[in-house]
């Protein structure tokens, strides 16, 4: 037998590892990762020195997450944005060893940013400290804008009221026009001293680098914070606040309300909350922020609100952000993957001269096919918005992909029709959001083209041309209810027009488009015709197009099938909540606009466009756009295989001719379409029965019955035209030289009394 103190040591150790296997199995680890005790162990050695550590305590191997990703480099050759450790070598030393200091603001960090658009990733670089180099670890945004933070990690001292509460600092999130008891633009503490704090809940261990701030989103107030502290906890009750040698450091915040600041830490900081301390604000403003957390979350498999949200993609693509050159590498390289599916063409230049590019998909590209029809992708008209951009980037790459792997549905999608993308209409706006990076652009930096203008908005106004016409009752006389004429001060070279806005004209002019999505951002919703509203003043009405129903199962479409826009549970991105409406709205009854694509499209050509709004962060991170592609592919996909959905056909001549420009009209719908130049045709409707009827200039018309069935593929609908007999007789007139005479009544009557008293 043991003795009585050897029993009592012996009872306790196994008292102990009972419980520590029982806390294993129950995953019980006092609200930490069990991988993360290491951390909380040093913070009990040393609780000061822990909120700063050197790389060998940091750095953290993401193999796993690399492996998802896959390899891209095999297929697309990209420079940047593996998930790799890189160690910088010797030799660059000396372009590394000046230590970022705390305090430095939004401008400084452009500069850096002309190098590098892209924060990297937790394991594409990190902080070493040698005798030669200091290399500053660099983390993405925790996604307070992206709302990967949710509300509920979001905490303050004190608020104004519940519409600037904690949930509204987010940086970039955007007021309405009034000030609004329920969505206003930042937080706001209850009161103005320096006890206020904004808190963020990172739910896990985080390597915290950097914060960004801006002030109040309004257009009445001015508020913003001057000054601040950080500090760091990992129980939310004590706190460490980051020094500078023995005094507490004082950050350096926003000059004006806008423009976001970046500062960066000295040292990482390793915690799980983080708190901004306002010291002092605009003397004539409140004390009100909207900020991002820039963090590297540590690895924690056993986490449930990691895993909860955690989205990976099995699609070997390039998910960085491309600069002008890239991108036109990118297009060759697919290109060159796929030959024979693909050709690259540019549509006309930009201001500053940047060709305008675009990749064409089909089984012969180049060539209209009769019977085949077009349908167009577009993005970047506002150039902060590069979402849409590298979106249309990751869709040709994964179309050449699945292509050649043998996917059946791209397969007969690429056979059945050709398609356009055209990933930047504004290119030199995207050279100015793209300098200072993904988080420093604020809300409009490179929204507008170099000379100013706002391409979505710089498209002729028709409606009001068509509105005017048809309470004159003109219409279908002067003008028609389609192909409605450009006016001609807009043609003049003194008009406002952009350089882009011509050329996407004329693409739109030169191509017999069918469907079409121009891809925006800022916002999780699609948005149909009309954009301008019909009753003049009205800032938001319903204004519907006589294809209203198809326009909304088009719009329906898209919402229906991203991961998040018809999520009754997402928070709204800014003031609407459109998840309630399908994540779907007709563009008037949000914002009236005159003279958007959307609207000169449908009253110009043949083509239905809508606007997919794609993320509440239009500049989101590059960690971001697995995520985003995953959220957006299948709606992609979807929305272009609906213009396969309606009737389509050849209006001919009785010699088997295509007839151009023939007209083509649904019987209670009031707006007709015209055939291409073989004389083939495309008309999207939702499924039902429909009476139809073609018309040309020297044709007797002809009409049949239609049906739309519900499964895909346009139903057939051929037209053969006769020539009337006037159409006959002037052309065997004007073939032998002559004219037909054309006489009044009486003179036919005189002449007819001249024959008889010859008689």
């Amino acid at each position: 037998m043991l003795p009585s103190v050897n029993r009592g040591y012996c009872l306790a150790f196994l008292s102990f590892s009972l419980f520590g296997l029982l806390g294993q199995l129950l995953h019980v680890t006092h609200g930490i990762p069990m991988e993360d005790q290491d951390y909380y162990l040093q913070e009990i050695m040393n609780r000061e020195h822990y909120y700063s550590f050197s790389e060998s305590e940091a750095i953290v191997s993401n193999t796993q997450a690399s492996e998802q990703l896959g390899n891209t480099e095999e297929h697309f050759k990209p420079k940047a944005g593996k998930n790799e450790l890189k160690i910088k070598k010797e030799k660059e030393t000396d372009k590394s060893t000046t230590e970022n200091t705390a305090g430095k603001n939004g401008s400084k960090k452009a500069d850096k940013n002309k190098k590098s658009n892209n924060w990297k990733t937790p394991n594409e670089s990190h902080e070493r400290e040698t005798h030669h180099e200091v290399v500053k670890e660099e983390c993405p945004p925790l996604g307070l804008e992206t709302l990967r933070i949710d509300d509920f990690q979001l905490h303050a001292s004190t608020v104004k009221r519940y519409g600037l509460g904690a949930h509204r600092g987010r940086l970039n999130i955007q007021a309405g026009i009034y000030e609004d008891d329920f969505y206003d633009g930042a937080w706001c503490a209850g009161r103005n001293d320096p006890l206020q704090w904004f808190e963020v809940d990172a739910r896990r261990l985080t390597k915290f680098t950097g914060v960004i701030t801006q002030g109040r989103n309004s257009l009445w107030l001015s508020d913003w914070v001057t000054s601040f502290r950080v500090m760091v906890s990992n129980d939310s009750h004590t706190w460490i606040t980051i020094k500078n040698g023995t005094e507490d450091m004082i950050f350096e915040g926003n000059h004006e309300k806008e423009v976001p600041v970046l500062n960066e830490f000295p040292e990482v900081l390793v915690a799980r909350y983080i708190r901004i301390n306002p010291r002092s604000w605009y003397e004539n403003g409140s004390i009100c922020m909207r900020v991002e957390i820039l963090g590297c979350p540590l690895p924690d498999p056993n986490n449930y609100y990691h895993r909860r949200n955690e989205i990976t993609t099995t699609d070997n693509l390039d998910f960085k952000h491309h600069s002008y050159k890239e991108m036109r590498q990118l297009m060759k390289v697919v290109n060159e993957m796929c030959p024979n599916i693909t050709r690259i063409y540019n549509i006309g230049k930009s201001h500053n001269g940047q060709k305008l590019y675009a990749i064409e998909i089909s089984d012969n590209p180049g060539e209209h096919e009769v019977g085949e029809p077009e349908f167009r992708y577009s993005a970047g008209a506002h150039g902060n918005e590069i979402l849409g951009r590298e979106l249309l980037l990751l869709l040709m790459q994964f179309m050449c992909q699945e292509y050649l792997a043998g996917n059946p549905r791209i397969i007969h999608l690429v056979e059945a029709t050709r398609i356009h993308l055209l990933p930047s209409i504004n290119p030199d706006g995207y050279d100015k959001a793209a300098e200072v990076g993904s988080e420093l652009g604020g809300w409009s930096l490179g929204r507008w083209t170099q000379d100013g203008i706002d391409i979505n908005h710089n498209f002729p106004d028709l409606n009001s041309i068509l509105w005017e016409a048809e309470s004159r009752k003109w219409v279908p006389r002067k003008p028609s209810n389609h192909h409605i004429p450009i006016p001609e001060w807009y043609l003049s070279e003194n008009a406002t027009v952009a350089a882009e806005t011509r050329a996407v004209i004329a693409w739109m002019e030169k191509i017999p488009f069918v469907l079409g999505g121009n891809l925006q951002g800022g916002e999780l919703v699609v948005t149909y015709p009309y954009d301008m509203s019909r009753t003049q003043w009205s800032t938001k009405e319903y204004t519907s197009t006589p294809d209203d129903h198809v326009f909304r199962w088009l719009a329906f479409s898209y919402a229906s099938t991203h991961r998040l826009m018809t999520d009754a549970s997402r928070r709204v991105c800014h003031t609407e909540d459109f998840a309630k409406e399908d994540g779907t709205i007709n563009g008037a009854s949000w914002h009236t606009v005159a003279g958007s694509m959307n609207d000169f499209s449908y009253l110009h050509t043949n083509c239905f466009e809508l606007s997919m709004y794609v993320g509440c962060d239009k500049f989101p991170h590059q960690s971001e756009l697995p995520q985003e592609w995953e959220n957006n592919r299948e709606s992609l996909i979807v929305f272009m295989e609906q213009v396969h959905r309606g009737i389509k056909g050849v209006v001919r001549d009785v010699q088997g001719k295509g007839i151009p420009n023939a007209i083509v009209a649904v019987e209670g719908i009031n707006h007709d379409i015209r055939t291409a130049a073989d004389g083939d045709y495309w008309r999207l409707l939702n499924p039902g029965e429909y009476k139809v009827t073609a018309r040309a200039e020297g044709y007797s018309l002809a009409t049949k019955v239609c049906e739309v069935d519900y499964e895909m593929g346009a139903t057939q609908c051929d037209f053969f035209l006769r020539r009337t007999n006037m159409s006959r007789i002037r052309e065997i007139m004007e073939k032998f030289g002559k004219q037909p005479i054309y006489l009044s009544a009486k003179q036919v009557r005189h002449r007819a009394a001249q024959r008889r008293r010859h008689i």
